[in-house]
């Protein structure tokens, strides 16, 4: 593919987390997440968006929405855990995007607040439609996702690059 075709990152916050007596690394999905993780997969298949790679943390609960929501897809995309995206700042994000080789269109990031919220913020330089609002005013909620768009190289991703084209969140 081109660099000068237009490239999708979705930043999709793990669904919702139980409490129990582990290390929040360990933490599972409550019953509640379970349900909204299917939904957020399903509300993905309806972007249209086919999935060349999904990045994921390596934490519990990021996993297990991966595997509900990814079982909604027609296609199941690469996936590579990667233990930087636990706890990471937007930049250490938007660093290990930098690092995604070019033959990849569309890419999944399965991460924690406040990073995925704080990553989406920077990244949307502009918005379509009401996508900012709705972001804005649902802040970024266990399950919710951003879709964004930018033009480019991987490693030239930085903040302001990328317009913000949808946003989706389970209702409460």
């Amino acid at each position: 593919m081109s660099v000068a075709e237009p490239r999708r990152i979705v930043l999709f916050r793990h669904a919702k987390a139980d409490w129990p007596q582990v290390t929040d690394h360990e933490r599972p999905l409550a019953d509640r997440g379970r349900k909204e993780a299917v939904e957020a997969g399903r509300r993905l298949t309806d972007t249209g968006l086919s999935f060349d790679l999904a990045l994921c943390s390596t934490a519990t609960r990021t996993r297990e929405t991966w595997k509900l929501a990814v079982q909604e897809f027609p296609h199941r995309p690469k996936t590579v855990y990667e233990e930087r995206i636990y706890d990471a700042s937007p930049g250490e994000l938007i660093a290990l995007l930098n690092e995604t080789p070019d033959d990849a269109q569309n890419v999944v990031l399965i991460g924690h607040n406040p990073g995925v919220q704080g990553l989406a913020d920077i990244l949307a330089g502009s918005a379509e439609g009401d996508a900012r609002d709705r972001m804005s005013g649902r802040g970024f909620p266990a399950a919710a996702f951003a879709v964004l768009s930018f033009s480019g190289s991987w490693k030239a991703l930085e903040p302001g690059v990328a317009t913000l084209l949808d946003y989706w969140a389970p209702s409460d």
